[in-house]
């Protein structure tokens, strides 16, 4: 019998990482540092640098969790099919949380509250997901506690408009959980949760008025429709295709940060649209 070969262990890395959905979590960074008032480029190289860090790790974590489960269910992932050894995936993930503590306290300015807050939400989830049917709220409270992160390094007092930025995207999160837990689980997809996928069209309402208040709904109506040609994949494919819908969904984490800076330079929306479509492809 002709032995399966090993990926590449680069690739292995990679997978173990989910490094497809990086560039939204330097979104996240970039809307709460523009939140803030721009404090200063350095202090946003070591947030996406330390943000990285932290989801790439809460990522191994999440695998090196998940190793029991995976063994019976998804012996596709690294783990189980042998690419990489199981206290591997444990020491890089720790590590990496350590450093991307440390890289959002230290270069990042973030307060350790809010740091901590951030990494105790990783770690809650990556143990408790497989068991707690509410998960989906503490996934979108990594999000929440990102965006939250990211206005705190400027170290201005707190704005009511950073707080229903990182609710708007908690909301967000919450429902593209929902879809993405269906995926190893199973079972029919309710619609309901799925409204939250659109919480952040009522920021646009909240944030953007007077002379933003068309360009506000104008990135509204460009989320609107990639949000409902994710979800045709779950709701009127034949064929159901989680995996498309959970992946568009999660690219989209830009666009709605793209809501969130309507009015700011122009140069700004642009770099979230490159970010979409890095994350996207």
């Amino acid at each position: 019998m002709t032995q399966l070969q090993q990926p590449p262990k680069w690739r292995t890395l990679l997978i173990l990482g989910r490094t497809s959905n990086v560039p939204t979590v330097w979104s996240n960074c970039l809307v709460g540092w523009l939140m803030g008032g721009i404090a200063g480029m350095d202090v946003l190289i070591w947030l996406c640098l330390g943000a990285t860090l932290l989801y790439v790790g809460g990522m191994y974590l999440n695998d090196a969790f998940d190793a029991g489960f995976d063994r019976r269910f998804r012996q596709e992932r690294p783990i189980p099919a042998g690419h990489i050894a199981e206290k591997t995936v444990w020491l890089l993930g720790w590590v990496a949380m350590g450093l991307g503590f440390l890289c959002i306290g230290w270069g990042g300015n973030v307060s350790i509250s809010i740091g901590l807050m951030l990494v105790v939400s990783i770690l809650i989830y990556d143990a408790v997901h497989k068991h707690f049917p509410f998960s989906p709220v503490i996934m979108a409270a990594c999000r929440f506690f990102l965006i939250l992160a990211a206005f705190d390094a400027s170290g201005n007092p707190w704005q009511g408009f950073a707080l229903w930025t990182a609710f708007a995207m908690a909301a967000y999160i919450v429902g593209l959980t929902y879809v993405a837990k269906r995926e190893s689980t199973g079972g029919v997809i309710a619609f309901w949760p799925c409204l939250f996928i659109a919480a952040p069209i009522g920021l646009s309402f909240l944030l953007n008025n007077g002379r933003f208040f068309w360009m506000g709904m104008l990135v509204s109506l460009i989320l609107f429709a990639w949000i409902i040609w994710c979800l045709q994949f779950v709701f009127r494919s034949r064929n159901i295709q989680v995996f498309k819908t959970v992946s568009g969904l999660l690219a989209g984490i830009a666009l709605v940060d793209m809501v969130s800076i309507v009015g700011m330079d122009p140069l700004w929306m642009g770099v979230m649209g490159i970010l979409f479509l890095t994350a996207l492809f």
